[in-house]
């Protein structure tokens, strides 16, 4: 188990020094997440988009797989102080895959299902926008299952020539029934068991925009609306969906940034 005031010490979160009483931690790359923490009526703007700042004065934001080089960080104090700073993201390379002589089925979806695709992904659009004031994400990060790494942040297939969307998660393969459990703590917002590209499926909530997903389950053990601890099991591997072989795919979002959660952890716990 991972808890966040313990990862936050780490060499691997570098804090970064500002003049005015405001902290920032995290990875400032391409798929990082960054921790902040600043007067409780401060108001804070990133990229041109505000920020929630909790009671605690903790506050959230992240860099997807293709970030710009640099963002502007305002922080507006009640003093009337404000602090701007130009962050910069470091750019990051990602592996590409090229496959050839797939059935065209398996590089372009029919329009058969073209519909169901477009609502499914509507719905998971709107769980994404939730911002919610609750600070679950406080409870750290821990591996949501036990495998071997399969899939990494940022990769790219390349399919009978045509580019593919980039994968935006982290696969862990292991046998269909290994137990998934939760890596964070946080409240269920999705439990489908048969969507088109990820089959069985949960998302969860921890708070400030910060939604995970759980992708190709073979089993789901929670409803939407159960509050899941660190470390609850919520369901177990599968195949389901638009999958090859028995992994778990776990996606991380800040909004409509999808970031890595590789870099939130340490090493694969053994079995």
């Amino acid at each position: 188990m991972i808890r966040l005031g313990l990862v936050l010490g780490l060499v691997l979160f570098p804090a970064l020094a500002w003049a005015a009483p405001v902290e920032l931690e995290g990875h400032f790359k391409q798929g990082g997440l960054i921790f902040g923490k600043t007067d409780p009526d401060a108001k804070v703007v990133f990229a041109g988009t505000t920020v929630r700042v909790a009671g605690s004065g903790r506050f959230v934001f992240g860099f997807g797989r293709d970030f710009k080089e640099t963002a502007t960080l305002t922080v507006e104090l009640p003093t009337g102080e404000v602090e701007r700073r130009v962050l910069k993201i470091e750019k990051r390379s990602y592996p590409t895959e090229r496959l050839k002589g797939l059935p065209p089925s398996k590089v372009t979806p029919s329009e058969k299902f073209l519909k169901r695709i477009r609502k499914e992904n509507g719905e998971i659009a709107r769980l994404r926008a939730v911002d919610t004031e609750e600070e679950w994400y406080l409870s750290g990060w821990q591996w949501p299952a036990i495998g071997r790494v399969s899939g990494v942040y940022g990769s790219q297939r390349i399919l009978n020539d045509i580019p593919k969307r980039p994968h935006f998660g982290l696969d862990v393969a292991a046998p269909v029934g290994t137990p998934i459990m939760a890596s964070t703590d946080g409240k269920v917002k999705m439990v489908e068991e048969d969507l088109f590209y990820t089959g069985g499926t949960v998302m969860i909530d921890h708070g400030h925009g910060l939604v995970s997903v759980y992708s190709h389950l073979s089993k789901l053990d929670v409803k939407v609306g159960d509050f899941v601890r660190q470390g609850t099991k919520i369901g177990e591997i599968g195949k389901t969906g638009r999958a090859t072989g028995a992994h778990l795919d776990w996606r991380l979002n800040w909004f409509k940034e999808r970031l890595d959660p590789e870099l939130l952890l340490g090493a694969m716990p053994k079995n």
